[in-house]
């Protein structure tokens, strides 16, 4: 299935599993990110930078970046999965276009294709004064959790 975006919101239950997935990944935690908002098809994630994060400019180390995009394209895509489905990447690409300076960073994650098997999101990541800093694109295989 094709998607197109919307602002409404997906089923509050859906919502809620979504995030009980991210709350209980161990890289999401150690790293901080945290759900700001869900829609149909999009996902914004929000990051207060630390100095672990960080590399030797103090800068958003690259691997930080990529993970935070990968995660928000990951939500944005299952949004739109069945009841008992979640996605795994399987890649992604991240351009950085800019340093991320911090103290806080949004990921906007949104649903490109959402199929049987294979989805693709992308995310953009800005500063807090709204400049892009990097642009990704994730492929995910979707698998049926298993409870």
């Amino acid at each position: 299935m094709t998607t197109t975006t919307t602002s409404d919101s997906p089923d509050p239950a859906a919502a809620e599993a979504i995030r009980a997935v991210l709350d209980a990944m161990p890289a999401a935690r150690a790293l901080g990110f945290a759900i700001e908002s869900l829609g149909t098809g999009a996902a914004t994630l929000r990051l207060a930078v630390r100095p672990d994060h960080t590399q030797h400019t103090g800068h958003v180390q690259a691997g930080v970046l990529g993970a935070l995009a990968d995660y928000a394209a990951g939500a944005a895509v299952a949004t739109l999965l069945p009841t008992g489905w979640a996605n795994v990447t399987l890649d992604y690409t991240i351009k950085i276009v800019a340093p991320a300076p911090g103290p806080q960073l949004s990921a906007q994650g949104t649903a490109v294709s959402a199929g049987r098997t294979i989805s693709v999101g992308r995310a953009d990541i800005f500063d807090e004064d709204g400049n892009l800093c990097a642009t990704a694109l994730s492929t995910f295989r979707n698998v049926r959790l298993v409870r």
